[in-house]
């Protein structure tokens, strides 16, 4: 292998484009909905939402049915008021935390994509290196090969 045939340095630079964040060009793509999808996604799916929902229903239910009668609005069987409320918040946030999901997916369909982008450069540039080494290393086993002739005309 010639030196000419490796390409330089420079040569690399011009044919790679620059790795980009793509987190942060996301991020900046994303609508005020897409945000808010975002944000409703992460917090209902946590625990501290769960907790809230668990405890207002203990609550709601504990107030309906043991309070004095004259205090509860919501007195057992009826409950009606809670049962709307409860599909309500799943016929709403069911929908949000697939719009959620569906961004994340695509997010992390764009990371792979980057991923494997700089994983193809990475190989590239490591295929150089070693096509430099080798090309070194013939070019030091010449140089040992005329000094060993020298010393032998010597």
């Amino acid at each position: 292998m010639k030196h000419n045939d490796v390409p330089s340095f420079e040569e690399l630079i011009k044919t790679n484009r620059p790795i980009r964040n793509v987190n942060s060009n996301h991020r900046k793509r994303l609508t005020k909905t897409n945000k808010l999808a975002l944000w409703i996604t992460e917090h209902v799916g946590s625990m501290g939402f769960f907790g809230i929902i668990f405890f207002w229903t203990i609550g709601w239910l504990s107030w309906n049915t043991l309070a004095p009668s004259h205090w509860r609005f919501d007195p057992y069987p009826a409950f009606v008021l809670w049962l709307f409320i409860s599909n309500m918040i799943q016929i709403f946030l069911m929908p949000l935390i697939m719009v959620g999901q569906n961004l994340q997916s695509r997010h992390s369909e764009i990371r792979a994509e980057e991923d494997f982008a700089v994983n193809i450069k990475s190989e590239n540039e490591i295929e150089i290196i070693l096509k430099h080494l080798e090309n070194q290393n013939e070019m030091i086993l010449q140089i040992l090969e005329h000094m060993q002739q020298l010393k032998d005309k010597i």
